[in-house]
């Protein structure tokens, strides 16, 4: 349990430093502008591109993996979103938000930065593959639903070009783009280059999770929504359950890829639901009442899983007879 420990509240610490640093230093939101830039950007474009630049190319082409990891999310998805339409008769607009708050997990801040503490470098790659793929669908769901509910303003061919460039001019895609090139090539990185790259590199996880204690303080939880009942249960139970559970049915993969996708799949509401519920006007302080609820659980939630994990509780292959 201290080597869970070790693990865990230096990553939730750093988060809790931010929190705590934003309620005593008194700053307005815009202040974190340039440290959000620096993240998104640099230090973890230079993360992504260092550790898939040394991978071989043959292990970036699991097309399997990368089904039972998107299947299982937009099962999530699909399920959230019917709640809400049949049971809490909200609209279009509304379900959707509510379903990315379930499928949407913290897969670009949190998720590298855990995953490679918790399993080593190996974690890099479904990392990378989880991230590039998820958001793709991410970016694409969130304005073609709002498109549906009448919220997205644009005509189609507009919408479909906004989507395609959001997609390909992401800083995390096209940094794992260029370090999948240079790993297919083997070209060779310059000493100073490469050592640039290892300084943002090193940043990328201390400054994404201060950042994302700074946002949570600074959208303080002003009353707890029903709909948290069926959300924060799918985010962080069902949908880790669901990946453990593909994971084992569709391949045969590495255990270190198998528990990188669970811990992702087991990580909060992504602050970037949030800024697709402001954009969008749709369940805004909701969005963030759902950021701060999660974050908080799952402190406890990831700790128990990496417990499970680390002490062999959580076998990789819950299916063995069915990947001989």
């Amino acid at each position: 349990m201290s080597d869970i420990a070790a693990l865990i509240l230096p990553l939730f610490g750093l988060i809790f430093l931010g929190f705590l640093t934003a309620r005593l230093v008194h700053q307005p939101a815009e202040a974190l502008g340039w440290l959000n830039i620096f993240v998104i950007y640099l230090a973890l474009p230079a993360l992504f591109f260092k550790l898939l630049s040394r991978t071989p190319i043959e292990e970036l082409a699991r097309m399997d993996f990368i089904f039972a990891s998107l299947l299982s999310t937009y099962s999530v998805f699909a399920l959230i979103f019917a709640l809400a339409i049949v049971v809490a008769r909200a609209t279009i607009a509304t379900a959707t938000i509510q379903g990315l708050a379930a499928a949407y997990g913290n897969i670009g801040y949190m998720g590298p930065s855990l995953a490679i503490l918790a399993f080593g470098e190996k974690a890099a790659i479904p990392v990378a593959l989880i991230f590039c793929f998820e958001n793709i669908m991410h970016f694409a769901i969130a304005p073609c639903m709002m498109a549906i509910s009448g919220s997205e303003k644009r005509p189609w061919p507009s919408l479909i070009l906004l989507i395609a460039r959001r997609i390909l001019l992401h800083p995390f895609i096209l940094a794992t783009a260029a370090g999948i090139l240079v790993a297919w090539l083997d070209i060779p990185v310059p000493a100073a280059p490469e050592r640039l790259i290892d300084y943002l590199a090193q940043a990328a996880a201390p400054c994404a999770l201060f950042a994302m204690g700074v946002t949570l303080a600074l959208r303080p939880l002003k009353r707890v929504p029903v709909e948290l009942t069926y959300i924060v249960p799918a985010k962080l139970l069902i949908h880790p359950l669901l990946v453990y559970l593909a994971m084992g049915l569709v391949g045969d993969f590495d255990r270190v890829w198998v528990f990188t996708a669970v811990l992702l799949a087991s990580l909060p509401t992504a602050t970037n639901v949030f800024v697709l519920a402001q954009q969008y006007g749709e369940w805004v302080e909701r969005a963030s009442a759902t950021i701060l609820v999660t974050t908080s659980l799952s402190v406890l939630s990831v700790t128990a899983l990496l417990y499970a994990i680390t002490t062999g509780m959580l076998p990789a292959d819950i299916f063995p007879a069915a990947n001989p």
